[in-house]
């Protein structure tokens, strides 16, 4: 391969979708049944980008246009964010960049009237009317259908530390449940989620979604909910594990992370040089250790002798070996963010030290997660107007 062939094959693009919840803004509860007008402004305001409507009707998603470097993906994000909150604030609603709502009934929502989310609910049943979740994916293309798939395998291991720094459910239903991402204890009761197996090649994976279809448990392979994989409608590798994160300058940084990952990993491929695979189970476990504990994880070490790894220490060996090509995508100091959330913390922290420190000086219960929903509705904005 010749050095223009090599440069060209490292490019990555980058779009990013974001799931949003609406807010009444006197109640700060999830607005059931929203006025179909703020949907009506997205959509006429959205292009280049997408606007979609979730499964439950409280929520809407923003799908990014294509964009060539993080720095693009900043500026997309800042343009469908500010649309949707426009919209929102235009109809009298407020958006909410949180993986959960602190204190929402799921029996008060309502699904949204499509055949893809009735035939959801028809099968999965009350999983589907517990599912008031959020999230982000973050979509990369870069290489062939090949080396993406060895990649995926690849970047298994550093799945729980992309998703410590994005975590951001610590509450639901008005409960503080303890971990920072509740939303992926939801999200797990789903089938055909949680980690991919550890594959090789294409035919490997496309095997695995001509089996699902043979026995007709799936209809497409967007069916396919794992924390990573090739996108069923374009040509990326889709990470899906993420929270949504409510400060656009976190959501940013986790881009810059994983794009930077995909570009070492690509280099480790195209060298025949991949890191041998962990054991699929420890992998696990650290998953498991990351939505518990979010940035305060202490993971199994899988690299090093040691038991157990401090996430700073992990994230901090990362960043330094991904800095040349973060250099090369133009997002060192985007990459170097990732850092900053570690030691001042994710959405996650922030709306549990609040709801804390509000009950601690004597607020109600009530009270304290209500001023959790204004904290989130105020990052949402950051960086956005």
């Amino acid at each position: 391969m010749s050095e223009a062939d090599n440069r060209e094959n490292l490019k990555i693009t980058i779009g990013v979708e974001e799931e949003f919840f609406l807010v009444d803004p006197d109640s700060r509860d999830l607005i059931a049944d929203p006025d179909p007008a703020i949907f009506e402004a997205c959509e006429a305001g959205i292009e280049p980008h997408k606007v979609t409507r979730e499964v439950i009707r409280s929520q809407v998603e923003t799908n990014t246009r294509v964009c060539a470097s993080v720095a693009e993906a900043r500026e997309a994000l800042r343009e469908t964010r500010r649309v949707v909150i426009e919209a929102a604030e235009a109809h009298g609603a407020a958006v909410l960049g949180s993986s959960t709502h602190p204190f929402a009934q799921w029996r008060e929502l309502k699904v949204t009237a499509k055949e893809r989310y009735a035939r959801f609910l028809m099968t999965f049943q009350e999983t589907i009317r517990r599912l008031v979740i959020g999230g982000m994916h973050i979509h990369a293309g870069f290489g062939n259908p090949e080396s993406r798939i060895r990649v995926m395998t690849a970047i298994r291991r550093y799945l729980p530390a992309i998703h410590a720094l994005s975590t951001s459910s610590p509450f639901i239903g008005g409960s503080d449940t303890g971990y920072k991402s509740y939303r992926l204890n939801l999200f797990g009761n789903l089938p055909r989620t949680n980690l991919p197996p550890p594959l090789r090649t294409r035919a490997e994976f496309e095997k695995i979604i001509s089996e699902y279809q043979r026995m007709k448990f799936i209809e497409t392979g967007s069916e396919i909910w794992w924390d990573v994989r090739p996108a069923h409608a374009f040509p990326t590798l889709e990470l899906r594990i993420c929270d949504i994160c409510p400060r656009m300058e976190d959501a940013i940084a986790v881009t810059a992370l994983y794009v930077s990952l995909l570009r070492w990993l690509t280099r480790q491929d195209e060298a025949g040089a991949l890191p041998p695979e962990p054991l699929t189970e420890i992998i696990a476990e650290n998953r498991w250790v990351a939505h518990r504990y979010g940035t305060l994880s202490f993971f199994g070490d899988t690299t090093h002798e040691n038991a157990r790894v401090d996430i700073d220490d992990f994230v901090g060996e990362l960043v330094e070996k991904l800095t040349p090509d973060a250099r090369a995508l133009g997002c060192e100091a985007e990459l170097r963010h990732t850092l900053t959330i570690i030691r001042e913390g994710s959405g996650a922290d922030r709306q549990a030290d609040l709801y804390r420190l509000r009950r601690l000086e004597g607020d109600s219960d009530e009270e304290a997660l209500r001023k959790v929903v204004d904290l989130v509705l105020a990052e949402t904005r950051e960086g956005v107007f």
